[in-house]
């Protein structure tokens, strides 16, 4: 028996052998955000049934059998990694049957999953919710605008991806937020076709996943069937925009991903939407007037401005370190230090040393005399 199978039976309701989450490669007490990597059939098996809301799940499409695609206008590989290497149609049905039934056992009685995937691999999901009894809500049919075109000139472009949104199983009284949909798309019925572009460059700033989904797709998901505060989870997190749409939408947030690159890809992306929240809440005045008067530097005689290449004379260098708490959401401890080394050094030293500590922030100020 493969080792697949092993955690498809033991995921289908077989004895589950007790055994506790591992610690995550970033948690947010606050916000309520964990972040594992790890292999997502596992860190199902340690969480308690019928506790999550929304399950979002972009699956391996098991396409990286050394095809070519079209991108930026050039041939490349479509081979994404060993992760996404498909092993024959039944080995690959017996892998999306296993996560599939882990996602169902943790699901509330009432939670929702959607998946996303291609022709690939979105039949075989659908005919796996179908054995293991899910309730089949839509299938939403995703369509790129601009999607590259086939190089081969011998099929049509491939310009959608599906979605199927199911029910946990036929008792479910699933959760739609109608009259939001209804709202969003401009007063009428919204249907299950969308046309939303793929990920903007902007999403990408923190490096670029294969399949990365778009924030304007995953946020119209997660407002469709999921409340403030409900627990939402990824078994596939790939570069974290589920955890970025939940934490915007005030969702908690639990992602897995089995790759280390893209958990933390996730994690950077996450902490820079935190990070921003932190900075755009705090106001940091500076003045250069050592006393409180009105003085005149501007030499109104001449006309001098400062447009122009300006060079000037350094007279002061400083670089500064601010500790961000991790439960107090403010600077816990400042200190000017050369490098990050010495800061900590200096921290851990401090009265402050006991608390917790999220996120610390550079700055570097120079001031230059105009020369």
């Amino acid at each position: 028996m493969s080792k697949t199978a092993e955690k498809l039976i033991r995921a289908e309701g077989a004895a589950l052998v007790p055994r506790a989450l591992p610690a995550p490669v970033f948690r947010d007490d606050k916000h309520h955000i964990r972040i594992y990597q790890g292999d997502c059939l596992d860190i199902l098996a340690a969480m308690p049934p019928d506790c999550v809301d929304l399950i979002f799940a972009d699956p391996p499409y098991f396409l990286s059998n050394n095809g070519i695609t079209c991108h930026a206008g050039r041939m490349v590989s479509v081979n994404k990694g060993e992760w996404d290497r498909s092993r024959g149609a039944d080995a690959n049905h017996e892998f999306n049957r296993a996560w599939l039934a882990a996602c169902q056992r943790v699901l509330k009685p009432n939670g929702t999953i959607w998946v996303s995937g291609t022709s690939h691999v979105i039949h075989s999901v659908g005919f796996a919710m179908q054995q293991l009894e899910f309730k089949l809500l839509n299938d939403i049919s995703w369509v790129k605008p601009n999607p590259p075109p086939n190089l081969s000139c011998r099929y049509f472009t491939h310009a959608t991806e599906t979605i199927i949104w199911a029910a946990k199983n036929k008792k479910s009284r699933h959760k739609f937020n109608y009259a939001l949909m209804k709202q969003t798309n401009g007063g009428k019925q919204m249907k299950s076709v969308w046309q939303i572009p793929p990920p903007e460059p902007w999403e990408k700033r923190f490096g670029k996943h294969p399949t990365q989904k778009p924030v304007a797709l995953l946020e119209r998901i997660i407002l469709a069937a999921s409340e403030a505060g409900d627990l939402v989870v990824d078994p596939f997190l790939g570069s974290g925009t589920t955890a970025v749409l939940a934490l915007r939408t005030s969702r908690r947030v639990l992602g897995v991903d089995s790759t280390e690159e893209w958990a933390m890809l996730a994690v950077k992306r996450v902490c820079a939407d935190l990070v921003q929240a932190i900075l755009r809440v705090t106001i940091v005045q500076i003045t250069l007037d050592l006393w409180s008067r009105s003085v005149d530097r501007s030499d109104r005689a001449n006309g001098a401005t400062m447009s122009g290449t300006v060079t000037g004379k350094l007279v002061s260098r400083e670089c500064n370190f601010y500790f961000v708490g991790a439960i107090r959401r403010d600077v816990v401890f400042a200190v000017a230090a050369e490098d990050m080394t010495e800061a900590w050094q200096k921290f851990r030293a401090s009265s402050a040393t006991s608390t917790e500590i999220l996120f610390v922030v550079k700055t570097q100020t120079e001031i230059y005399l105009a020369q």
